[in-house]
């Protein structure tokens, strides 16, 4: 049985025992903040399990992509992976232990033929309900272990959630594998037993803080891990030496010129590059990129420590990108994510690498060096300090360098260099300010109380009549039942028509009366409670009329001229992600976005830089689909309706059972899940402009542009510039361009023949320059002002006086363009005598208020006061004195 006939297999069993199959979610997370990455299949179910939400059936099955640092250093090993599929049933309050136990024998035994001789089981301690459970189906007693809550209890998967006590299954690979000794068994870690499939009996809820409380009812959750299985099928100790791992293990070799299976160490980097090459091609598919923080990390070590092993095997070029298509090949037909990221999976892992190499080479050759001078003088391990500067001077990760060190037998210190991480991070804490973009009071005026649901009904309404449920001071972030004129307050409506700054578009502003009393609301946001469905809305402003107070029945009205061009740039934004996608490609994924009134910011992944013909294209999609008055429509579907129909969700984002989807366009030209507010036709957006476009990190992009009034205000300003530029000139504004073109020829013109007069004028100059050197205690020295001349032109001087002179401190100094300026020049002879050209140009540069500095033997430097430089050249000849 191959792996695909095993995920198949378990699928197809489950679906008879009445279980709805689910697909895989992301191995990122969306909407669990207490988790990295998703590391189980119970991952996606959890909020099921917790009373949150109605799962679909009662009876779920599911392979589910995972991915775990926790054994990263066990890698290369027959059964420890980062990434790994798990093959999973679940019971939500349906079936318990004894159904849970009964079908995986059957599944096991019946459906696999693995011999049951070969099996073991392992349970909790004092779990006898579950050793009744194996014993009820005939499974010999003295292969049933009982191990503590470090083997047998299963913890939630995160910092909380759903834990209880497991019973595992073990298949035995015999005798002649492993230690050896008698005592040997499924605690054992030397390799005779895998753990294939581990069934959870979720009872209990742990808190952050590891208090334990009974679920509501009892769930089943079982993890079956597919490669250790596939081994455990074949009869194959390793999951290397499986269909799922082979054809990577070919690539590699096929890329270090070597056969698997010759010699021990180099297998073992194999294995390695194999397993995390898996990891990187699926953690980027899922949107992840490389950075120095969180997932990014996660992805960039393994990559780094990919690259390292490689180089351990003599790969000296990039190949891991190679190796990524060997994965998307053997793995694609399963997960179509890898082979519609192909590209940007490819591109990545090779600029990444690339960029690597350099560090890598000379970090390695910096830690050896360390290694090996450490065990010389004996020493047990290699200092956090030590660690830290090959990171912070060199770039070279701290588990490279564990990696190198143990294997010369050292430890390495990686609590201190955390340590020493921290303190950098302090140091960087404490030069860099923060501000509070919502402005002093607010923050604590959101987080003293717990307000209401708000109903928004700012889609179909710019105003409306409602009460007035809580008042804040913003001074004291106190709850009050009134604000009076003059105060600032953040105030919760029952119901409001003003949206809140979400999703990055920015919150309405407008005002709120009652009476003759007005506020005028400056931002407005959703409180940290809620989302969009369930949120307060709070209104933050100052009362400029009378006074405002609870229970009040309040106009509340938004600012309509500015929502509306809010709504141009959140349309726009729409359609510019479409059109990126026509232009780029459909791998870049939105990665931020800022949605004002007076423009738009939309940030996302792509590899390279985009040319001006890209830029002028995409520019005119957007604008095409502006003056075709597209309709702008919305509705609320299932998410998961919503996706199947191919609207874009914003990576990492947090989404709920229902969601609103904008379309543009019928049939859509674009489609997204958005709870913004948008134009009802693109023709409102009048015109679309592309302001900058720039690279914000490795692998991001930004485009700014400017919709409506903000685009007609740019091209006011522009066109004015224009206009002011060719009047200048004296000329039209189309014939401008051709005239700054030919200004700009002919002052290179006139550059090159000043610098050739200068030169001139340098030569002409020599002899007079010769003329005024002096001896200073046996150096001869040239000081001396010259006219008005560049840098260059003093460099030349300096260099034909030293030919010349071939001994000999030159000191030159000029003004030029109102500021001095200073150059020195120190023959080869005098610099062994202890002459130092950048030592003497910045003692004379600090007498006009300057700075400078350089080599030995030539330095330049700039000054402030011009008046001061006679007197700077006059320090020249002290220093000569006092060094000779």
């Amino acid at each position: 049985m191959t792996s695909d006939e095993l995920r198949e297999a378990f699928l197809r069993f489950f679906e008879e025992k009445q279980h709805k199959i689910i697909p895989s979610s992301s191995l990122v997370p969306h909407d669990d903040p207490t988790m990295l990455l998703t590391t189980a299949g119970m991952v996606q179910i959890k909020h099921y399990f917790l009373g949150l939400a109605v799962p679909p059936s009662s009876r779920l099955a599911s392979c589910q992509k995972c991915f775990r640092t926790t054994d990263i250093d066990s890698v290369g090993d027959g059964k420890h992976l980062t990434f790994f599929e798990m093959l999973g049933n679940f019971s939500v309050g349906d079936y318990f232990k004894q159904e849970a136990i009964s079908w995986g024998w059957e599944f096991v035994t019946q459906r696999l033929k693995l011999p049951p001789d070969q099996l073991w089981v392992t349970i909790y301690l004092d779990d006898d309900e579950a050793f009744n459970c194996w014993q009820g189906i005939g499974f010999p007693e003295e292969r049933i272990v009982r191990l503590g809550e470090e083997d047998n209890f299963w913890g939630p998967a995160g910092d909380s959630g759903p834990c209880g006590p497991c019973s595992e299954i073990h298949y035995d690979f015999g005798d002649e594998v492993g230690c050896g000794r008698p005592e040997c068994g499924p605690a054992c870690d030397c390799g005779r037993f895998s753990e294939i499939w581990n069934l959870v009996f979720t009872q209990y809820n742990q808190d952050r803080d590891g208090k334990r409380t009974p679920l509501p009812s009892p769930n089943i959750d079982t993890g079956m891990g597919l490669e250790r299985t596939t081994a455990a099928i074949e009869g194959a100790p390793s999951v290397y030496n499986t269909d799922l791992f082979r054809p990577l293990r070919d690539k590699i070799c096929e890329s270090a010129v070597m056969e698997y299976g010759k010699d021990n160490v180099a297998d073992h980097a194999v294995r390695i590059v194999a397993e995390h090459s898996r990891g990187i091609a699926f953690l980027i598919a899922a949107g992840v990129l490389p950075s120095n923080e969180r997932r990014g990390y996660v992805l960039r070590r393994i990559l780094r420590r990919a690259c390292f092993f490689g180089r351990k095997l003599g790969i000296d070029k990039p190949f891991l990108n190679e190796v990524a298509e060997a994965v998307i090949a053997r793995m694609g037909h399963i997960y179509p994510e890898l082979v519609a990221n192909r590209n940007l999976i490819g591109e990545m892992v090779r600029i990444e690498e690339e960029k690597f190499i350099s560090t890598l080479d000379a970090g390695i050759n910096l830690v050896e060096k360390a290694v090996d001078e450490a065990a010389s003088r004996g020493a047990k391990g290699i200092g956090a300090e030590e660690v830290f500067r090959f990171w912070d001077t060199y770039g070279f990760p701290s588990e490279l360098t564990a990696e190198i060190a143990r294997g010369k037998g050292l430890a390495v210190d990686l609590e201190g260099f955390e340590a020493e991480m921290e303190k950098q991070r302090e140091r960087a804490r404490a030069v860099q300010k923060f501000a509070s973009d919502r402005g002093t009071g607010e923050e604590e005026a959101l987080g003293k109380y717990t307000p209401e649901p708000t109903s928004f009904v700012g889609y179909d309404k710019s105003k409306t009549t409602s009460k007035v449920n809580y008042i804040v001071a913003q001074d004291s972030g106190l709850s009050v039942t009134s604000a009076k004129q003059g105060e600032k307050a953040a105030i919760v409506l029952d119901e409001t028509p003003f949206y809140g700054e979400m999703g990055g578009q920015v919150g309405d502003t407008g005002k709120l009366t009652v009476n003759s009393s007005q506020i005028d609301v400056t931002n407005t946001v959703w409180s940290p409670f809620g989302s969009l469905a369930e949120g307060a809305v709070i209104h933050l402003g100052q009362v400029v009329i009378g006074k405002i107070s609870v229970g009040d029945t309040v106009k509340a009205e938004v600012d309509v001229g500015r929502r509306l061009d809010i709504a141009r740039n959140h349309t726009a934004t729409h359609l510019l992600q479409a059109a990126l996608c026509q232009v780029l490609g459909g791998h870049l994924q939105q990665r931020g976005s800022l949605v004002a009134p007076d423009r738009l910011r939309f940030d996302f992944s792509h590899l390279t830089g985009i040319s001006k013909q890209q830029l002028d294209e995409i520019q005119r999609i957007v604008n095409k689909r502006i003056r075709q008055n597209l309709p702008v429509t919305s509705k609320v579907i299932p998410y998961q309706q919503a996706v199947d129909e191919g609207a874009i969700a914003l990576f990492d984002e947090k989404y709920g059972e229902t969601v609103r989807v904008i379309k543009v366009g019928e049939p859509p030209t674009s489609a997204e899940l958005c709870g913004g507010t948008h134009v009802k036709s693109t023709g409102e957006i009048g015109l679309f402009l592309v302001t900058a476009e720039s690279s914000i990190g490795t692998g991001l992009r930004r485009i700014e542009a400017v919709t409506g009034r903000g685009g007609e205000e740019f091209l006011r300003e522009r066109l004015g510039a224009l206009e002011a530029i060719a009047e200048q000139l004296r000329s039209s504004t189309s014939e401008a361009p051709k005239k700054v073109e030919a200004l700009i020829s002919e002052l290179a013109a006139e550059r090159k023949r000043t610098a050739s007069l200068e030169r001139e004028l340098v030569r002409t100059g020599i002899d007079d320059l010769l003329k005024r050197r002096q001896e200073v205690k046996g150096v001869t020295v040239v000081t001396a002002q010259v006219p008005s001349c560049s840098m260059p032109a003093l460099r030349e001087m300096g260099d034909l006086l030293r030919d010349q002179l071939k001994s000999a401190v030159i000191v030159l100094g000029t003004v030029y363009q109102g500021k001095p300026a200073f150059m020195v020049n120190v023959s080869p002879d005098l610099v062994t005598r202890g002459l130092h050209a950048g030592k003497i140009v910045k003692r004379v540069a600090e007498v006009t208020g300057g700075s400078g500095g350089g080599r030995a033997d030539m330095a330049q430097a700039g000054g402030r006061d011009q008046s001061k430089v006679k007197e700077a050249l006059e320090v020249a000849k002290e220093l000569v004195e006092e060094v000779g």
